[in-house]
């Protein structure tokens, strides 16, 4: 068996970025200080005279990055999810979302996964924020290649976007000829009895989730939600519709992200299904090795496995 490539998305977000400057004129890219972490510093490297080191200033890169849309360019501002959502949350609204301008906000380093940096850097309330923003389109790829896809895809598109990326190096699911659909949810593996929405790195746990289900005689639909919002929630409900139960898997707060998402879509249109939602429940972070962390907090695919019975039971 081949060995399985490992490859944070953060990284893809790099090299994406250096793709973007040699097919578009109108790139430029921000950072806060941290070009090393979030990797844009490959952009820096390839093309200096487009990238801008705005120190740790998130708020007032949001400033500069709408400035500087307002004049034309496609800007890609990044920094740690917790300074994107949290510290820069009004900036964001206000001179970014209020006048839809064309930013692309790269954040890195979401989720428990940041791992040793602790709490204040474990970003699990991102989406929730990004989510009550009008015209804010949230995307969090699975993998390397969907997501230097959904760089691509967001460079393309007219509006704010929030792509949120990892610093833990995460199994390739997809292969290289992958076709990223704006806003389009994808089905990986089709089933009966429960359907398993995950996104970002979630999905490869629902995967492995799956095959434990398998072996237990209940077979799980998995569905890799890569656009939160908006919200495919027709494929969602469809699926539904076909195994009577719901688990959603995030690395998020189960408050305001995914599963909220999904709840809702399920609530607003009718279905008498179950939604079980799996994520960190409604607690700070804690200092430690990101794997470790993962397990801790149920984020794994036995964890899944035990919410889909759960759901199971409750049809």
């Amino acid at each position: 068996m081949a060995d399985v490539i490992k490859t944070a998305t953060r990284d893809a977000y790099g090299k994406a970025l250096v793709e973007l400057g040699g097919i578009n004129d109108k790139v430029v890219v921000l950072d806060a200080d941290l070009a090393a972490a979030t990797k844009t510093g490959m952009f820096k490297k390839a093309y200096p005279e487009k990238f801008f080191d705005c120190g740790i200033a998130e708020g007032n890169m949001m400033g500069v990055a709408a400035g500087l849309a307002s004049t034309g360019y496609t800007v890609f501002a990044g920094t740690f999810a917790m300074f994107a959502a949290g510290r820069a949350f009004e900036q964001v609204r206000n001179s970014i979302a209020y006048p839809h301008l064309n930013v692309k906000i790269g954040a890195t380093h979401a989720g428990i996964s940041v791992g040793e940096d602790g709490a204040s850097h474990q970003c699990c309330e991102d989406i929730a924020l990004m989510r009550s923003i009008p015209g804010m389109t949230i995307i969090n790829p699975a993998d390397d290649v969907e997501a230097r896809a959904a760089v691509l895809a967001a460079a393309e598109y007219e509006g704010p976007v929030y792509m949120r990326f990892g610093r833990l190096a995460v199994p390739r699911i997809f292969d290289e000829d992958y076709k990223f659909e704006w806003g389009k949810a994808v089905v990986l593996n089709e089933g009966t009895d429960v359907t398993i929405c995950a996104t970002g790195l979630m999905v490869n746990e629902a995967i492995e989730a799956q095959k434990l289900l398998a072996d237990e005689g209940i077979s799980a639909e998995i569905i890799n939600v890569h656009t939160i919002k908006p919200l495919d929630a027709e494929t969602i409900l469809k699926s539904a519709e076909k195994t009577g139960a719901i688990v959603t898997a995030e690395e998020h707060s189960i408050i305001g992200g995914l599963g909220s998402a999904v709840a809702e879509a399920v609530c607003e249109n009718g279905k008498a299904v179950p939604v079980v939602k799996l994520g960190v429940n409604d607690v700070f972070g804690k200092s430690g090795p990101a794997v470790e962390l993962l397990h801790i907090y149920g984020l794994d695919a036995q964890n899944i496995v035990e919410k889909a019975k759960k759901a199971v039971s409750m049809k």
